[in-house]
């Protein structure tokens, strides 16, 4: 058998590469896993040589210490692998298929799925609707920032690409249909995105700057990112959009108007979630700003986008109402201008087969846009740190040194 290592939350912080156990097709106790869930057979699963695996922002919030993450758990959401073995439920995935993992685990049977809600599954999770691989309070489903990794509902969930040797010659590109390019393009349409909409962007993180590369694809005349980073700002002015720097202007408003000639946008993108700081040179954590803020400078009539995380449980919050999730909106403002706010994890396979089309006809430069950047699996905890100091990049992790 095969040994197996991982990344794993050790503390706020503090992340480290171990040795855990080989995956089989069923769930067992562990860091993290529901109760209720231990036990469960998956014979309806694969088993995946991890190809690709990502480090994602939300990732981020449980290394802070700003959940209710258990130590020991481990990591990782954005997968992409190799199939090596498959349950005897499953009936068209096979061995050697290169595959694309959504992030947000489906069983494929409930209301929600078969009404393509899959980011709200209602079978997969007994604490309420949703879940996700190596994510606090989502079930359990053990994370994928590893050498091997258990998917459940394979034959549902899996998107497999149809050339093995284009698919790796496009792969850093394609290991972002797991979570982040379908997330921003989310954004995107959820804001309503169209020919020749202006658009405002919160945040210059990857999320962001996928938002901002997938309002481009969906024909907006101009996009504008916001965030308190100049180097992060430096990479989405790298793709053409225009940007704000929040550290130095506290009127979001004035700024838009410099760049399109009214103080307003047709469309917003959430991209920073709870973690949101205000803005100005004497910026704090304010976790309410975006929201506001993308209130005030979208047109009456106008949708938000809202990809960005928030949470029910904050223990490092900057007030008792935000350690339980309740933040100061201006929701009135938000009713009198008729908005429309969309929110809730990304429905990934709603959206990931097309984008991996784009992906192959080179339509879409997502690799590029969000700066992806192959480390092994031993780099992973600097590459954490790194990105919370907050680097430029998107850090892909190579577990098998296939791609350098």
């Amino acid at each position: 058998m095969a040994g197996n290592r991982a990344v794993v939350y050790v503390g706020p912080g503090k992340v480290e590469v171990r040795d855990i156990d080989f995956p089989d097709l069923i769930l067992r106790d562990g860091p993290g896993v529901n109760k209720l869930n231990v036990g469960r057979k998956c014979d309806h699963g694969v088993i995946l040589k991890v190809v690709t695996t990502n480090i994602c922002g939300s990732d981020q919030h449980m290394v802070r210490g700003r959940t209710t993450a258990p130590s020991g758990l481990v990591l990782g959401h954005e997968i992409t692998g190799e199939v090596i073995e498959v349950g005897r439920d499953v009936e068209f995935i096979k061995k050697g298929d290169l595959v694309s993992v959504p992030f947000n685990i489906a069983c494929g049977r409930c209301r929600s799925c078969k009404e393509q809600n899959t980011h709200i599954c209602e079978n997969v999770n007994p604490d309420r609707p949703g879940s996700a691989y190596g994510y606090v309070d989502m079930g359990g489903w053990v994370g994928g920032q590893s050498e091997y990794v258990m998917v459940p509902y394979a034959d549902f969930q899996l998107l497999k690409f149809p050339d093995k040797d284009q698919a790796m010659e496009k792969i850093r590109d394609l290991t972002m249909l797991s979570d982040i390019f379908p997330t921003g393009y989310h954004g995107a349409v959820s804001a309503g995105v169209k020919t020749g909409s202006t658009v405002y962007v919160a945040g210059a993180g990857p999320v962001g700057l996928a938002a901002a590369h997938s309002a481009q694809l969906l024909g907006a005349s101009v996009v504008i990112v916001g965030d308190l980073n100049e180097e992060r700002l430096s990479q989405a002015r790298s793709f053409g959009c225009e940007t704000v720097n929040l550290s130095l202007h506290d009127n979001l408003g004035e700024q838009i108007e410099q760049i399109l000639g009214v103080p307003e946008v047709d469309c917003a993108i959430d991209c920073v979630g709870f973690e949101a700081h205000g803005h100005g040179k004497n910026h704090g954590e304010a976790p309410a700003t975006v929201l506001n803020s993308i209130m005030q400078v979208t047109r009456a009539g106008g949708q938000l986008g809202i990809p960005g995380l928030y949470v029910t449980g904050d223990p490092g919050a900057v007030d008792e109402d935000a350690k339980i999730g309740s933040l100061k909106i201006r929701i009135g403002l938000g009713w009198a201008k008729a908005h429309t706010f969309v929110t809730g994890q990304t429905p990934v396979m709603k959206y990931h087969r097309q984008l991996m089309s784009a992906i192959l006809s080179g339509k879409a430069q997502i690799a590029k846009a969000v700066n992806a950047t192959v480390i092994s699996l031993d780099e992973a905890p600097r590459a954490y740190g790194d990105f919370d100091r907050g680097v430029a990049r998107k850090f892909v992790i190579d577990p098998h040194g296939v791609l350098k």
